[in-house]
């Protein structure tokens, strides 16, 4: 065992700054204002930089080729010492990090002098004899601990011990199961006494466990721990001091979501059992589409499960087309498009020794090797013996990606769905190349599912420039956002599932990943209830990825007409889910800058109400819009509460709640409990029924206006990679209430020409109808005859039973224009 207690030498370098103790040495960074960088071993020296994670350093890297187009070197803050009586300080300016003497351990201050982070004295950074690394912090009798990446349970990780690791986790329980398909070591720390929040990443691929309060010592008091399996300790502390800005410098440090294709976010139909079919499998499939449309339900790609890929003795060979059940896979896919489909095929990393192509990825020296190097590594996989496609080595890459391009992209498929890619192989010191520098798999396990992604992004690009990639990934390392959209695996049907999936996805997007989602209806188990269903598709089309996907134990199919009686609870559903593509694609739009999640909890929002830090089960979509679903069976209400900060607009009973209480409404089967936020801007897309085919042209826009609002609308084409030129337009709209009305200010930035023709304001007026709008200082006509302003090209109507104006114009063809609602009272006695 080897422990670090003493401070033995400083040694300042101005770039970073070296600490040798009695047990370990550090290197510091003060990478920026919000991160601070320590990284420790108890080896004689550090290992090379080597990261598949970060897109921003302060130091050369072995990645640095690999990830050029998106890493940025920054020059790191100069470093001063201010030596104590018992310790050491540095500043980056936000941020001081006291290093203390003896005992030993580093402690982080915020400007406001509110201690954020403390190691344990006497016991911050150990080894055991087996090699293991820990790192233990001290914790508070209050605190929450947020994020973790994809993870079963509530939201909050207090009192738990939760192992990183990539697992296979088929039929897994969202309320228990651990480990599952992603590893991401990062946690947000949140003290809601004092209203401060911060962050740790641990920069290891390698496995280890998060322990939150469950171990317990009367000696060392309240403490968390980090344990690894070997290498160095390289952990980021991540600045605040809100949750969200701690989400925002995270994504700094790991990247931002990627710009997936607008149609992403339509309905995905799935399910395994049409590609098991013995033949004519794309005729199951065109007719599930065609389908789809006679029951009028909107559907815009489809997930095709590997049986497309079953050689003659039922095995999957990944790129290998099953011309019984797909004789003509090009006429198939371009079918699919004529009809606003888009195809996204299952490929798997494991290729079984007795795949055609093989020999050939052998020859390339495209796979995992054995321990001593000497031949390719092989374990079980799906269907037998495989080998394994290493993501670390340019051989490995290029072998892939020419066998994508020619059995897919040539094909005209840009979508890409990436599975099976945990990388269960047991023996952690099977040989990668890993840029060169030949480490174990146990280093890097996680990354090789990330990297796959990369490289069908690569190829994607390399193939059809002009198309934006749309890559959904199973498992993944930190900075798989940069990448793909996410699903949490092979989840089991139960009510339990359809409930604890919801802070699996909050998780997530807290960890930086902000497109997610989970398979609706369940994947594995039996076909789900009527009940159950409908409340899943009610709850699944919030998700950023919504598809219902199924592999049921019962020789059933999961689909949307399942229960004739019920479809047209699931219809709704849908529709609604497209009714929001223009909210959720502005979010996609902020994720992808800022890296805020796209589902919310609600202590994102509202951090600094304590009644939330616990909350697991309702969410916000964006900054808007609340949503507590129904998600227990045979509910008749429905118990929500409503954070302090705001009010709350019900948009189906058009009632106002105060913030701060909790209500109960009643709920039948149709319900969706939706609350529009005070100053909340919700962009929607009214009758809008395939993102392919039909361009948003009408936008109706939710307003509630009784406090200072802005949201950023985005627009592209939806489809090509021009928005990275400039090709994109984003509308920066204010809501300013007065003391008379309320204004809407609506001001554009980008080359982009809209599609939008229409727009409809429906504005929120709770205590008087309006006496006149302008829009860009003309005022325009009231219609008192609710069916004629339905046909009205441009006017106002205000309705007595919503208490909302409805406004409608053309859409301007200006940079800048204003909407004034005057609110003063018309005093018609005194005329």
């Amino acid at each position: 065992m080897k422990t670090s207690t003493k401070v033995l030498e400083i040694n300042n370098q101005n770039d970073f700054l070296d600490v040798i103790t009695n047990g370990a040495r550090f290197r510091i960074y003060l990478l920026d204002e919000n991160i601070i960088r320590i990284k420790g071993t108890f080896a004689d020296d550090f290992a090379p930089e080597q990261s598949y994670a970060l897109v921003k350093t302060a130091w050369a890297d072995a990645t640095d080729e690999l990830l050029g187009d998106e890493r940025q070197r920054v020059s790191p803050i100069s470093i001063t010492v201010t030596e104590l009586a018992d310790h050491y300080c540095v500043t980056n300016g936000k941020y001081v990090l006291n290093i203390f003497k003896e005992p030993f351990y580093f402690e982080i201050v915020d400007e406001n002098g509110r201690v954020v982070h403390q190691d344990l004295p006497n016991r911050a950074f150990v080894e055991d004899d087996f090699g293991r690394e820990y790192h233990y912090s001290r914790m508070g009798d209050t605190n929450k601990f947020y994020g973790f990446g994809e993870k079963s349970g509530k939201l909050n990780k207090f009192k738990r011990r939760m192992r990183m690791h990539n697992t296979d986790s088929l039929g897994w329980n969202a309320q228990k199961s651990d480990p599952l398909y992603k590893m991401i070591p990062f946690y947000i720390d949140f003290d809601p006494a004092k209203q401060v929040a911060s962050g740790l990443f641990y920069n290891t691929a390698r496995d280890s466990v998060f322990d939150m309060d469950c171990e317990h010592s009367n000696y060392w008091l309240r403490y968390s721990y980090f344990q690894c399996d070997g290498g160095d300790l390289d952990v980021f502390f991540i600045g605040g001091p809100t949750i969200k800005k701690v989400v925002e410098h995270y994504t700094d440090l790991t990247g931002k979501s990627a710009m997936v294709p607008m149609a992403s976010f339509g309905y995905m139909g799935s399910t395994m059992f049409y590609t098991e079919l013995a033949e004519h499998a794309d005729d199951a499939i065109i007719d599930f589409v065609g389908t789809c449309k006679q029951n009028d339900i909107p559907c815009d790609g489809f997930f095709l499960s590997s049986g497309y890929t079953s050689g003659k003795d039922g095995k999957r060979y990944v790129f290998n087309w099953n011309k019984k059940r797909f004789p003509d896979p090009q006429k198939f896919v371009a079918e699919l498009k004529a009809r606003g489909v888009l195809l996204a095929p299952n490929i798997k990393p494991g290729m079984l020794t007795t795949h055609p192509l093989a020999k050939n990825f052998q020859q390339k020296a495209a796979y995992v090797k054995t321990a001593d190097g000497q031949a390719s590594q092989t374990d079980q996989f799906w269907g037998g013996s495989a080998y394994f496609v290493d993501f670390t080595s340019a051989d490995g890459r290029a072998a892939w990606k020419t066998e994508m391009k020619k059995a897919l992209i040539s094909l005209g498929i840009t979508s890409i769905w990436n599975d099976n890619n945990e990388y269960e192989i047991n023996d952690n010191q099977a040989q990668v190349d890993a840029e060169g520098l030949h480490r174990t798999i146990g280093e890097v396990k996680p990354v090789m599912s990330t990297m796959m992604a990369k490289a069908a992004q690569e190829a994607i690009n390399e193939a059809a420039p002009d198309q934006r990639p749309y890559l959904i990934n199973r498992a993944g390392f930190a900075g798989i956002q940069r990448y793909a959209q996410t699903w949490a695996g092979d989840n089991y049907t139960s009510w339990t599932n359809l409930k604890y999936n919801i802070p699996t996805i909050l998780g997530m997007g807290l960890s930086g990943v902000a497109n997610q989602g989970c398979d609706i209806g369940g994947f594995d188990g039996p076909l789900p209830e009527p009940e159950l269903f409908v409340r899943w598709v009610q709850n699944g089309i919030f998700q950023p990825r919504f598809s219902i996907h199924s592999c049921n134990t019962d020789n059933t199919v999961t689909e949307p007409w399942t229960y004739p009686a019920y479809t047209h609870y699931v219809r709704d559903a849908i529709k609604l889910r497209y009714s929001l593509i223009p909210y959720f694609y502005a979010l996609l739009d902020e994720a992808a800058t800022v890296g805020s999640p796209i589902m919310r909890p609600l202590v994102y929002e509202f951090q600094e109400d304590p009644q939330v830090a616990e909350e697991s089960f309702e969410f916000m979509l964006g900054p808007a819009l609340l949503v507590a679903n129904v998600v227990e069976p045979q509910q008749t209400t429905k118990t929500i509460y409503l954070p302090k900060g705001a009010r709350w607009f019900d948009l189906h009973t058009h009632q106002y709640y105060d913030g701060g209480q909790t209500i109960t409404v009643p709920v039948d089967l149709n319900s969706i409990p939706m609350f529009l936020r005070s100053g909340g801007i919700l962009p929607t897309s009214p009758g809008l029924n395939n993102i392919h085919n039909e361009p948003v042209e009408k936008l109706r826009i939710l307003v509630e206006p009784s406090e200072a609002g802005k949201f950023t609308l985005y627009e592209d084409d939806g489809i090509s990679n021009d928005y990275r030129t400039g090709d994109l337009l984003r509308t920066h709209i204010q809501v300013t209430p007065g003391s008379q009305g309320v204004t809407l200010d609506f001001q554009r930035e980008g080359s982009y020409a809209t599609k939008v023709k229409e727009l409809e304001l429906v504005v929120g007026c709770p205590m008087v109808a309006p006496v006149a709008v302008m829009i860009a200082g003309n005022e325009v006509p009231r219609y008192l005859n609710a069916a004629r302003f339905a046909t009205a090209v441009e006017g106002w109507y205000y309705s007595g039973e919503t208490k909302q104006t409805t406004i409608r114009f053309a859409n301007p063809d200006a940079v800048k224009f204003s909407v004034a609602i005057n609110f003063s009272v018309k005093d018609l006695i005194s005329i």
